[in-house]
């Protein structure tokens, strides 16, 4: 009994030292560089810091190479297939004193609901700000008005609003920091996050 428990133990043992792991450093969605440190059993390190870049793992050790593009594309098609799409974030603004978007900021409302529907599964988190101009309670009113209504435009547009978080952050996270009572444009507004 013992004999037959520690051949299983060694051809496990054997087993696992034969399996392999590769790590290939795909090109960033948004073109900017990359990298990674993979470390061998023993602490060294392979920085992997050019697209495609790749290290395969065989018997505690790491070996870097460079794999071609059609090459990864073919191998892990169906993986590549199923990754989420990259989160996507939107800044929108607001006329002073109201929940009303600017026209700039209504022409860009269609490229968000885009790119919500573009996505299986979308989780949206909306966060509303506001200038320093009013009181302080007023700014946190004013701030999950806007979200409230960016939440609303959405719904209307047919996403589903259990999916579509709200916070209201008032004038505590300025864009653009001003003294107390300064209208500032740039810091009425909400931020869309969709992932």
């Amino acid at each position: 009994m013992k004999n037959k428990s520690a051949l299983a133990l060694l051809a496990a043992l054997l087993l696992g030292a034969c399996a392999s792991e590769r790590v290939i450093l795909l090109p960033s969605a948004d073109g900017r560089p990359s990298a990674v440190v993979v470390r061998d059993l023993d602490g060294s390190e392979l920085l992997l810091d050019r697209p495609y870049a790749a290290t395969v793992r065989s018997l505690g050790s790491n070996r870097l190479y460079q794999e071609g593009v059609d090459q990864t594309q073919s191998r892990y098609a169906p993986v590549l297939q199923a990754r989420p799409l990259p989160p996507f974030s939107f800044t929108l603004y607001f006329e002073s004193g109201s929940d009303r978007l600017t026209p700039e900021s209504r022409a860009q409302f269609a490229r968000i609901k885009h790119e919500v529907t573009a996505r299986p599964a979308p989780e949206v988190m909306v966060i509303g700000h506001t200038d320093r101009v009013g009181t302080r309670a007023d700014n946190d009113a004013l701030s999950m008005q806007r979200a409230q209504t960016m939440r609303d435009l959405l719904v209307a547009e047919g996403l589903l609003g259990g999916k579509i978080e709200v916070a209201g952050r008032g004038e505590r996270e300025l864009l653009v920091p001003t003294a107390d009572e300064v209208d500032e444009a740039r810091n009425r507004r909400v931020e869309v996050s969709i992932r």
